[in-house]
């Protein structure tokens, strides 16, 4: 059998397993690479290169990066390409669907989520966040909606109860990469059945919002937790001190019933401890005011020197 002429689509760190998996297999022939334009990012504002470029270049492989892949040039240059299937994943463009019909397997993607829950940009965050103990990677096929197409295969993976969004993000890239294979080779042998999704059992997982950081102590501990971990690092979790926002961050405590107010900064045997909705409480571990260094939370609460009753919240300084 002839090796699979395919066309990589991918943008960031997720999708580099894939890629590299797919270039080690003589069974593939990657004819080009497309990924998001180089782009200024951080303060300096110095010119980031894509994590699938750098893979690409380093094998050789052509690298394609228009600024919009509707652009009717980009269509013409897929076309004269000639891919058997198009990988796509977390590429970071919509397809539209004049492109769809080119590759004769389809746009093969990778999600990281047992679709249909958690279709959408941010299905690792939202499913960490939402306190889910299993989630998974889908390989499926692309249609026009948003991650509505036809399932190939799945594979589940167990959440760890301290993991954050870039520790499991991690764990599923890599896991994902030997399921698209699987996928792959399925569907050049025609033994791979595709299965429509159930839209009723469809859950979404929207691109995050700095606001869902925001957090809200009149949730249980175990919530807010669960939050921290699925919105690192960003927008992380913040809440506001005196007036001023700052980034929080620590663990649910299993202790006695707490009858302060949610949000209340308790000082006990050197700990900092947040009194939180439900009577449950979160130990803080580090805090990070807007404009200076994190720091310990022990050392937070000596600098504050903290009064009686005080509260985290958005009015500043607040008293029971």
């Amino acid at each position: 059998m002839s090796s699979l002429r395919l066309v990589f689509c991918g943008t960031p760190q997720f999708a580099v397993p894939s890629l590299k998996k797919l270039l080690s297999l003589p069974e593939f022939e990657i004819v080009g690479v497309y990924t998001q334009p180089d782009r200024p990012k951080g303060r300096g504002q110095e010119v980031s290169v894509p994590a699938v470029k750098e893979v690409a270049l380093t094998a050789n492989a052509e690298v394609f990066q228009p600024e919009k892949i509707r652009a009717p040039e980009v269509e013409a240059q897929l076309r004269k390409l000639a891919p058997d299937a198009i990988v796509i994943i977390a590429y970071g463009q919509i397809i539209p669907a004049r492109l769809l019909p080119i590759p004769r397997l389809g746009w093969i993607n990778l999600h990281a989520s047992l679709l249909p829950k958690y279709r959408g940009a941010a299905p690792i965050q939202w499913a960490i966040a939402n306190g889910e103990q299993m989630t998974g990677n889908t390989s499926m096929r692309i249609d026009a909606g948003m991650d509505t197409g036809d399932m190939l295969l799945q594979q589940e993976l167990a959440i760890g109860g301290d993991e954050t969004a870039p520790e499991l993000a991690e764990r599923l890239s890599e896991a994902g990469a030997g399921l698209m294979i699987e996928t792959l080779r399925g569907l050049n042998s025609g033994k791979l059945e595709a299965r429509a999704q159930d839209s009723k059992e469809a859950s979404t997982a929207p691109m995050l919002k700095r606001e869902d950081g925001r957090v809200e102590w009149s949730r249980p501990a175990v919530e807010i937790y669960n939050r921290m971990r699925g919105f690192a690092p960003w927008p992380g979790a913040y809440t506001e001190f005196r007036g001023q926002s700052c980034h929080v961050w620590g663990r649910p405590l299993t202790r006695e019933m707490c009858a302060q107010e949610p949000g209340t900064l308790l000082e006990e045997g050197g700990k900092l401890l947040v009194a939180c909705g439900a009577a449950t409480v979160m130990e803080l571990r580090h805090v990070k005011v807007e404009g200076r260094k994190r720091i310990a939370a022990a050392e937070f609460a000596q600098g504050a020197r903290l009064q009686d009753g005080e509260r985290f919240g958005s009015a500043g300084l607040q008293k029971t």
